[in-house]
């Protein structure tokens, strides 16, 4: 069964056009862009937050930091994260046409699973907001590594593994609820929607902020803004297209060039 609205077909060609027509397209992901490669999202109907609340402390530094018992489940999530991850699916390597086509201005993801960069989009045009599960650092003195060495740990038995540098305690290198984001990714995402003359927001509830303001802000600078998402989101009202339905099956047809 299709996964597109019928009443979304003249909102997709509409937007194929205003695509072509740009040179400076900015696009946030959020998790519905990931859902199709066995990744859950986290506030929609079946979301991981929505099904158990609970499951929120796991990502809240605090909790984190001072409860061994959310860092033990935490390391849990990450492991069975890793062991049903699957590859870039048809929206990260949509994006990555987007890029080949010349009109990507700059990718943020708020994603940690490093997707975009599997699929090939390129360092340089993509901002890991909330950093990336790909690596973890130590809180303590700061070294970074590869997260499968930490999690191989795991699966002989640590169940809340220590810095072997320091013994302090270690975290994926993403930015948790109570952390600060990166000022310079955040510049550089405000900075673009400024720029831009399309504004892409793709899987996004845009509810978690400061991130969602890049699309009030594209919108007050003169940008389109284009919303695809399968559920509605708080920004929808701004917005000059919304299109519902499932984003590896749209997203491809949105940067297909017209002609």
């Amino acid at each position: 069964m299709s996964g597109v609205d019928r009443d979304a077909e003249g909102a997709i060609s509409s937007v194929r056009g205003w695509i072509d027509a740009s040179d400076r397209v900015v696009v946030l992901t959020g998790a519905g862009i990931s859902t199709d490669s066995g990744i859950p999202d986290f506030r929609g109907p079946g979301g991981v937050w929505t099904r158990n609340p609970e499951a929120e402390k796991l990502s809240t530094y605090d909790h984190y930091v001072g409860d061994p018992e959310v860092r033990k489940r935490a390391w849990q999530s990450r492991l069975e994260l890793a062991d049903r991850l699957g590859g870039p699916n048809a929206g990260h390597r949509a994006v990555v046409e987007l890029e080949r086509r010349g009109k990507l201005l700059l990718l943020i993801t708020q994603n940690i699973d490093g997707l975009h960069l599997d699929a090939g989009s390129t360092p340089e045009r993509t901002v890991e907001i909330h950093g990336t599960f790909r690596e973890v650092a130590c809180l303590a003195c700061g070294e970074r590594g590869p997260t499968p060495e930490v999690l191989d740990r795991i699966r002989a038995g640590e169940a809340d593994p220590a810095c072997r540098s320091c013994g302090g305690i270690l975290k994926a290198a993403t930015i948790s609820f109570g952390q600060g984001l990166v000022v310079e990714d955040l510049e550089r995402a405000e900075v673009a929607a400024q720029q831009c003359d399309l504004m892409l927001a793709v899987g996004t509830t845009l509810t978690v902020f400061p991130i969602a303001n890049v699309v009030p802000l594209a919108k007050s600078a003169g940008a389109r803004v284009v919303i695809l998402n399968e559920q509605p989101t708080e920004m929808d009202a701004l917005a000059d297209a919304v299109i519902r339905g499932s984003i590896s099956e749209i997203l491809p047809r949105l940067v297909a060039p017209s002609n």
